[in-house]
């Protein structure tokens, strides 16, 4: 109660915030008259001013008052537009790293130009991230405009540019592009072996459009870059002649949830079987060293007990099909992820093809958490805003629309059955069109829009073909004639440009338009039709410039006369066809109508057969409809069920966000060892030479190897002398008398270290000297990068292995997570023991061979947006310029570091570039790479 009193005296903590505020935006309308005086030479220039007085000392925020004016006196030249005070305001929250919510229509991708210039100043480069490559070109070219009068280059990155065209485009002062895009080049970087290869310069600042869309809805599924594994056929078909050995008895089978885990008894069993066969390492099945294991297990029970031979998959042509659940139609080239597909190959003895392998992932949590400073902007924030507070550590700011909000937002209709629900939607789009009132029908799914529209055709309505150039001729005919045009339209995502188009004349008199949630997103619905866009269309090819001008002059009278009219009719009506799980998402419909003070109604119809009614107890509706008398085809309508609806939508929000949570605290433990393992190979490729890390390595595994065989204050008769010479000589390539320096009178460990660290130090030196040290300083850094992929690599698969099985744990009264922590910090380490073991066998192994090497081939790679509850891919980009990479120390390599054949010096490795680890070695040797000069051990 007091909290209400304090509210209406003192206002929100959002009206205090937006009220501070104040005072510099009068600041920068006071500079106004002066801009508007200067030439555009001089408008100019102020930018070249702005950066001197930066380089003097000066802050961002001493510039923010004349920077911002700049841009607003800039837009208004260039584009026509000028920001208004809460457009100020927004740019303000962004520009203090914060989330700025505005409504619909408030010119959202206006304001950034405010924050992203003043940023820009600082010659550092800011990221605008948008959710598709067609926003992405779409808003540098059109914002571009105000930054390039300005003096500042645009970038934009899309899929299909190669590296070269990338690093262009971030090297711009502003760069524009999606969040798959930004992710993927990011992870691409971090697998380059030069640093003069990678295209971005760092993470400054970065403003992400429609935030909740990128940093919640698709933050569920990680970003992921594969490549295909070495043959491991074998274990598959090993594993596979187990599996068929277990009983009912030993496993726990959950038809409905599709869900298959061994029990204890299934535990003993398959430990039995793994250690008869030799597949089991020291410890138990759920040991982390056997992490590998148990998830082959896994996926090779699923296959026998949970998939049917021609119900689920069929094998035709020595493959393994997969059979659609939903339509009984084959995938082909389809494959079940995660080892699956193969354990499926396995059980039905035909040929086993490669499993593609993790090289590099990141959420996209971790991905933007990497930036100094995050922004973002969108129309619905607020309610999830303990997210952004408690992942990125944003705080969200409602920004006050510029003019009032007319729109009407009616309570729910619900009734009893989905039929019934329809029938009143189409009733009420019939009345609707027919006075001439724009309608906008809401679905959750492609499925229900499609349902939606044969229903709107068995009532008459023709679908429109917007493949046609005249496609919305018979809408326009009805407007002007003040009918209802009997057409509608179906929005999909598929074509961004048609889909901008289609959003774009959905506000036309009597218009009717299907769209799943996730359409329109980035484009305006106006009143009357978007003119701009009629224009693009109408008269694309029209050369004359009298006619052209004659021809505009009339398409913008007819889409004034044509708001006139939908004003009258009501403005925009927004339908609801299905309350969402998230509240974000029926605002953000809702959120379509009513932009900039014009009249609008919404409302969303329900039924109790509806996902999210039949959550939160549709038997007691039913049974309280029926007590009322509601009969048939009647609704009921009261505030109390919107607010009961609102209530159950916060709570799956809460548990979705729950799950995202704990997701991120899993890969959290990841992400820090990421950092770690990228940071050291940027220094690695950044020293000229390696030789000191090179030799450290040596000194410490010298250490290691004494210390694992010889104990402290042991006598030279407890020494595992047999041990310590079988390492010296693997690991080492040293052939010392280690035996005869034990049976010496008075030796101790610390006298064998010395020996042992000289005569490998001068074996090295000798190599150093035959292969020549600038060769030796070439071969040094790519051993040691490739050496770390690799291991890099297998340690993400373990991980992910571990991940599945951690789990368990619980059951024996441990936290999953400390378990998950503590297990893969040991991991950890035992990647630098053999990252340290690898590369010194290897650097003590080398030799280089000089002939002419033949035509390289390189394999493919592949870029994915995977989701991770169920191993799917989201995303599987084809292999183009964007995705395409060569593969070095067992598959990551930047191809922009591949060198022409006839270009190589066979005498040279240094000119040799970036060598595929299946690729002929470039020696002459008649080996692959990977086993001559690419060999790792």
């Amino acid at each position: 109660m007091f909290g209400t009193l304090a509210k209406k005296i003192f206002g929100s903590a959002n009206d205090r915030r937006i009220k501070a505020y104040r005072p510099r935006v009068e600041a920068i309308n006071a500079l106004e008259p002066e801009l508007e005086a200067l030439s555009d030479d001089d408008l100019r220039a102020r930018t070249t001013m702005f950066r001197e007085q930066l380089a003097k000392g000066a802050k961002l925020d001493d510039l923010l008052v004349p920077a911002f004016a700049t841009v607003r006196e800039g837009a208004r030249r260039v584009l026509g537009q000028r920001h208004f005070d809460v457009q100020l305001v927004g740019g303000m929250v962004l520009h203090e790293g914060d989330i700025a919510e505005m409504k619909t229509g408030e010119g959202k991708t206006l304001v950034a130009t405010l924050p992203v210039y003043l940023n820009a100043l600082t010659g550092r480069g800011v990221h605008v991230v948008t959710v598709n490559d067609y926003l992405a070109r779409r808003d540098s070219e059109w914002m571009g405009q105000v930054y390039r009068f300005l003096g500042m280059p645009v970038g934009v990155i899309v899929h299909g540019l190669d590296d070269v065209q990338r690093k262009d485009a971030y090297a711009c002062d502003i760069t524009y592009g999606t969040n798959n895009e930004f992710g993927f080049d990011y992870l691409r970087d971090n697998m380059k072996y030069d640093l003069a290869q990678m295209t971005q310069r760092g993470h400054h600042f970065a403003i992400v459009d429609e935030v909740d869309s990128i940093l919640v809805d698709e933050a569920r599924t990680p970003l992921i870059i594969s490549g295909p594994l070495d043959d491991r056929s074998e274990l598959y078909t090993q594993i596979d002649a187990l599996v068929p050995q277990l009983t009912p008895e030993h496993y726990d089978l959950d038809e409905k949830q599709r869900a298959v885990s061994l029990n204890d008894d299934g535990n003993e069993r398959m430990e039995e079987l793994l250690r008869e066969v030799g597949l089991l390492k020291d410890g138990d099945l759920y040991d982390a060293a056997n992490a590998t294991i148990v998830h082959h297990i896994n996926q090779a029970l699923r296959a026998h007990v949970l998939f049917t031979r021609d119900k689920d998959y069929i094998v035709r042509n020595d493959e393994v099909v997969i059979i659609d659940e939903f339509t009984g139609r084959m995938m082909p080239g389809r494959r079940f992820s995660e080892g699956l597909h193969q354990a499926l190959e396995a059980k039905e003895k035909v040929k086993i093809q490669p499993e593609n392998q993790t090289l590099a992932s990141i959420t996209f949590q971790n991905y933007f958490r990497l930036y100094e400073k995050l922004a973002g902007m969108t129309g619905t924030a607020s309610t999830e805003a303990e997210e952004f507070a408690d992942i990125y550590k944003l705080d969200v700011a409602e920004i006050p629309t510029n003019r009032p909000i007319a729109r009407l937002d009616e309570n729910d209709e619900v009734y009893r059955t989905v039929e019934e629900k329809y029938e009143a939607i189409i009733r009420e789009i019939a009345e609707a069109s027919e006075k001439g009132q724009p309608t906008l029908v809401g679905t959750t799914s492609i499925e229900k829009s499609e349902i939606l529209a044969e229903l709107l055709v068995k009532r008459g309505f023709k679908l429109i073909d917007f493949e046609k150039p005249t496609a919305l001729e018979p809408l326009y005919e009805a407007a002007r004639g003040g009918r209802a045009a009997g057409t509608f339209a179906v929005l999909n995502a598929r074509f961004h440009e048609q889909e901008a188009f289609i959003v774009a004349q959905a506000g036309v008199p009597g218009a009717i338009t299907i769209a799943t949630n996730m359409a329109g997103r980035g484009t305006d619905i106006q009143l009357g039709g978007n003119a701009e866009m009629r224009i693009s269309r109408e008269l694309d090819g029209v050369t004359d410039e009298a006619e052209r001008a004659r021809r505009e002059e009339e398409i913008r009278r007819e889409t004034e006369a044509f708001k006139e009219r939908a004003k009258e009719a009501g403005g925009l009506y927004v339908m609801g066809t299905e309350r969402h799980e998230s509240r974000r998402i029926d605002n953000q419909l809702r959120g379509r109508s009513g932009r900039q003070g014009d009249p609008g109604r919404s409302k969303f119809y329900l039924s109790l057969q509806d996902d999210l009614m039949r959550i939160f107890g549709s038997d007691r509706m039913e049974n309280m409809l029926t007590k009322l008398g509601l009969e048939e085809g009647e609704s009921i309508t009261h505030p109390w069920i919107n607010k009961a609806i609102e209530k159950a939508q916060s709570k799956v929000e809460m548990r979705n966000f729950d799950i995202r949570k704990n997701i991120l605290k899993y890969d959290n433990v990841m992400n820090d060892q990421r950092k770690v393992i990228f940071e050291q190979r940027r220094e690695f490729m950044a020293e000229e030479s390696v030789r000191e890390t090179i030799d450290d390595m040596r000194q410490n595994l010298v250490e290691d190897i004494v210390t694992r065989h010889i104990p402290a204050d042991a006598y030279p008769e407890q020494w595992d002398v047999v041990g310590l010479k079988e390492d010296v000589q693997k690991l080492l390539n040293l052939d010392s008398p280690v035996d005869d320096w034990a049976r010496e009178e008075g030796i101790a460990d610390e006298e064998m270290r010395d020996r042992l660290r000289e005569a490998a130090d001068a074996h090295y030196a000798g190599r150093v000297e035959k292969n020549t040290p600038r060769v030796m300083t070439y071969v040094e850094k790519q051993v040691l990068l490739q050496s770390l992929d690799q291991l890099w690599r297998e340690h993400i698969v373990t991980l992910e292995h571990l991940r599945q099985v951690v789990g368990w744990r619980g059951m024996a009264q441990r936290d999953p997570l400390n378990e998950y922590k503590s297990e893969a910090f040991q991991l950890f380490e035992g990647l630098i023991t053999r990252l340290r073991e690898q590369v010194t066998a290897q650097m003590m192994r080398v030799e280089v061979v000089f002939e002419k090497p033949p035509e390289p081939q390189l394999p493919e790679m592949h870029a994915e947006h995977r989701n991770p509850n169920t191993g799917e891919n989201e995303f599987d980009a084809p292999p183009g310029p964007a995705s395409r990479l060569g593969a070095a120390g067992g598959g990551a390599a930047a191809a922009t570091g591949f060198v022409q054949p006839e270009k190589r010096d066979p005498n040279d490795p240094a000119t040799w570039g970036k060598v595929g680890r299946n690729e002929a070695c470039p020696c002459g040797s008649g080996k692959k790479f990977k086993h001559c000069h690419g060999v790792l051990a």
